[in-house]
């Protein structure tokens, strides 16, 4: 890893270079060889237990004791990496993941002088996180004053501003100042802040708590607009009634080091090392544990590193009563599947959809499961639910009627999937998948060429980059016998889509259509390499090696390429 980025990220290894495993002694290399392995797949739990055993076997050997604090933060267990972190200390070794463990430890006990006295000592968890760990550490401490001038500091430092303004508004109100706090929020001091989902519910507390609700309200819609979820569902409701709602965004100086460190998180995902941005969500759950947002974002973590199970914990953890529980539910069912228990997974979303009966959302994600695991009968009839919970006609329901078409011609039901098609195309006249899948559908079934043809120009306008589209064109031209045309498009498809089957085969019959033969040839023979998705489809282009594509096509009854190519 490289040092440009140690204001933020985390420095792991730093100063431990003297310190190679290679000293373990001997019956410390097994365990610690099985660890690495287990780390390198993200597999913090397995890696935790080897590097439990391999200190056993040489407790003082700091690179191992770093490993294992590593694996303790990603399997979620950060109050076992404080006594690792300890010993990396008396070792006269500096690590700066085990500095961060023992920071946040401290305030985890609310020693926020300890903590305070540490960073003094030269212990950091990065220059960004340290500047607001020491201010929220003073408001631990009452000392606001001195607090105040601490987030200013930090706002002052180059590309920080933001960071600094908006955890100096939290402080402020997480003591009672909702006036200043306001006076940041709405820009007027240091200029307006970009509106973060955090930050418009924090601030829409704030206005709540000076009696201003319809101010609320009318940031809510403002800002929000349609990426509004039920958590701001729920405080809408509030405000409308007029209730005054609480601000608990943050609401001690732990809270507000949680905050820190899931913004630095979210900042970091997708930017980062997986292991940094994983640490960092970890201490804002260690924090504040029962933070649904946290958790949401821990476990969306450990999804993109394929640590499943440990996803599903801690979906888990958000409970029944959360506004973010539902879409918890969703995750968790997403990572069961992902972990190879589709069975469990698609339990979830079923028992979910019993107790959200009228939830269109959860009937839609039970139907995509069902249907992705070729259930299509059964995804019909979560489709229809969802449909059923319609009030009206919208354009965000396009994409129910389109995966319910897909499900309905899947059947071999084409008026039921036609029917769909349209109605998607009804609510998004020029939704590309749609207007592709409907144009390709017709083409596949020898009809409505021209429309066909009108269609799938129509999409691939709108995605000229999209492998799939392309394909469908150059196939419509190939279908209506334009030979010379369908070449360019299909050779564009498979160089957007180079390992497709389908897209490969298409290729190698327009070759064959234009006397290119032996392109032909090579184009069919990647297409069977690539594994196309059913044996009928590889048998198929089996036989076109053998005996050529006209030959297949008077085998099957199909019109010869000579009189499609002079009209019909």
């Amino acid at each position: 890893m490289t040092t440009r980025k140690l204001p933020l990220l985390l420095s792991l290894g730093v100063g431990l270079a003297a310190w190679m495993p290679a000293a373990a002694r001997a019956d410390a290399s097994g365990p610690y060889l099985a660890g690495r392995l287990a780390s390198m797949e993200s597999d913090y739990v397995a890696a935790a237990d080897y590097y439990t055993r391999a200190l056993a076997a040489d407790p003082a050997n700091p690179a191992i004791l770093e490993d294992a604090i590593v694996s303790q933060i990603g399997r979620g267990a950060v109050d076992r990496a404080v006594a690792p972190a300890r010993s990396v200390e008396t070792l006269g070794a500096k690590s700066q993941i085990a500095d961060l463990v023992i920071l946040t430890d401290l305030a985890k006990q609310g020693d926020f002088a300890g903590a305070i006295a540490e960073l003094d000592k030269g212990r950091s968890a990065g220059v960004l996180v340290d500047g607001l760990f020491r201010a929220w550490a003073l408001v631990g401490q009452g000392q606001m004053s001195e607090a105040t001038v601490a987030f200013d500091k930090v706002a002052a430092a180059p590309g920080s501003r933001a960071f600094g303004l908006y955890h100096k508004g939290l402080a402020l109100a997480s003591v009672g100042d909702f006036e200043g706090a306001d006076h940041i929020f709405s820009g007027e001091e240091g200029g307006p802040l970009r509106a973060t989902r955090r930050g418009v519910l924090a601030h829409a507390e704030i206005l709540s708590q000076l009696e201003r609700n319809p101010a609320a309200i009318e940031l809510i819609d403002k800002t929000m607009g349609d990426a509004a979820d039920p958590a701001f569902d729920r405080l809408r409701a509030d405000l409308e009634a007029g209730k005054p709602v609480p601000f608990d965004i943050v609401g001690n100086a732990g809270d507000g080091l949680a905050e820190v460190f899931f913004t630095v998180a979210s900042a970091l995902q997708g930017e980062s090392a997986d292991v940094n941005t994983l640490a960092y969500a970890r201490m804002a759950e260690y924090l504040a544990p029962e933070d649904a947002d946290v958790l949401l974002l821990v476990a969306q973590i450990l999804e993109s590193q394929g640590q499943h199970d440990l996803a599903v914990e801690t979906y888990a953890k958000i409970p029944h009563d959360d506004p973010a529980y539902v879409p918890a539910e969703v995750g968790r069912s997403d990572a069961l599947i992902a972990a190879g228990r589709t069975e469990a997974g698609i339990e979830v979303l079923e028992q979910l959809a019993r107790s959200y009966p009228e939830r269109a959302d959860i009937w839609g994600a039970l139907g995509d499961i069902l249907r992705r695991e070729e259930r299509y009968g059964d995804a019909v009839n979560a489709y229809d639910k969802a449909i059923a919970t319609f009030k009206g006609d919208d354009p965000g329901q396009w994409v129910v009627y389109y995966t319910r078409g897909i499900a309905h011609e899947r059947t071999r039901d084409w008026p039921g999937a036609e029917a769909d098609f349209r109605k998607a195309l009804a609510l998004k006249p020029d939704q590309p998948s749609v207007l592709n899948y409907l144009g390709y559908s017709y083409l596949e079934r020898k009809e409505n060429y021209d429309e066909a043809l009108a269609m799938i120009e129509k999409a691939v306008a709108e995605r000229p980059d999209d492998g799939a589209i392309v394909d469908s064109l150059g196939w419509a031209l190939y279908r209506l016998g334009r030979y010379g045309e369908a070449v360019g498009h299909l050779e564009k498809a498979v160089e957007l889509m180079p390992v497709d089957a389908v897209v490969n085969d298409h290729l190698g019959d327009v070759y064959w259509a234009v006397d290119r033969k032996r392109e032909a040839e090579f184009q069919w023979k990647r297409a069977l390499s690539f594994k196309p998705d059913t044996e009928e489809e590889a048998k198929r282009i089996r036989r076109k090696l053998e005996v050529g594509l006209d030959t297949v096509l008077k085998e099957e009854g199909a019109e010869p390429l000579a009189v499609t190519k002079n009209g019909d």
